[in-house]
């Protein structure tokens, strides 16, 4: 079956749309548990919801693939997708492996990643500019990244770390880490240390990006105001 450019856009776009909304409930789910404590392997809900948005998640990958005009050239671009949405948490209790409560609950943010990776393509398709939709992309990706962090750093470092009282000193601290100032709060796990470096990272990237966002405004701003110029006087 020979499908022509609109109708693949819109199955795109369908598709797209599905993951996020499963990808923002997952968010829900773990937000909630991490704020009640709650041991999210004994909770069946979670679990069962987790594994078919999982299923749906291959499905959109394999549905994408099939409609895409070059599979391999597809295939070879967004196998990636493929093992991000892997229900490995489920395939590791089911197998009875052993892991710590740390990499347990690490291994819950990976079918996120493909969320953040929709949510970028979608803002891709929307933005006609290719700069505003960097800046915009980046910009999104860095407020999840941001929110998972703030949850990771409190779950791992609550009860070790004196200076965490809560969550938003957790949030407090992932977006001064982000700015690269520095928060007065130095993470004692390694998980919290990796976060930093994460996070600094992240935040040198942010500032190139920023400057190329206003120099591109700035250049179009020049441009058009000659032409309102000469628009006003006729």
């Amino acid at each position: 079956m020979t499908l022509d450019d609109t109708t693949r856009r819109r199955i795109r776009s369908w598709l797209h749309a599905v993951v996020l909304l499963l990808s923002l409930a997952l968010i829900v789910f773990i937000s909630y548990d991490t704020f009640t404590h709650r041991p999210f392997l004994n909770n069946h809900v979670y679990m069962t919801f987790q594994f078919w948005v999982c299923v749906v998640f291959i499905l959109d990958f394999f549905i994408q693939l099939y409609i895409a005009p070059d599979r391999w050239k597809f295939f070879r671009h967004y196998f990636l997708f493929l093992l991000i949405s892997i229900p490995y948490l489920n395939i590791i209790t089911q197998a009875g492996v052993v892991l710590t409560n740390q990499e347990l609950y690490l291994v819950r943010f990976i079918p996120l990643i493909r969320a953040a990776a929709a949510l970028a393509i979608v803002i891709s398709y929307v933005s006609k500019n290719k700069i505003v939709g960097l800046f915009a992309t980046y910009m999104a990706i860095m407020v999840i990244v941001v929110y998972f962090a703030s949850l990771i750093f409190l779950q791992r470092e609550q009860g070790v770390n004196p200076d965490i009282t809560g969550y938003w000193t957790s949030l407090w601290w992932c977006c001064l880490e982000t700015t690269t100032i520095g928060a007065p709060i130095n993470p004692v796990t390694p998980t919290g240390k990796v976060l930093a470096f994460i996070l600094s990272g992240m935040g040198m990237i942010m500032f190139p990006l920023f400057t190329v966002y206003l120099t591109d405004m700035v250049r179009k701003y020049m441009k058009a105001k000659p032409k309102q110029a000469i628009t006003q006087k006729s």
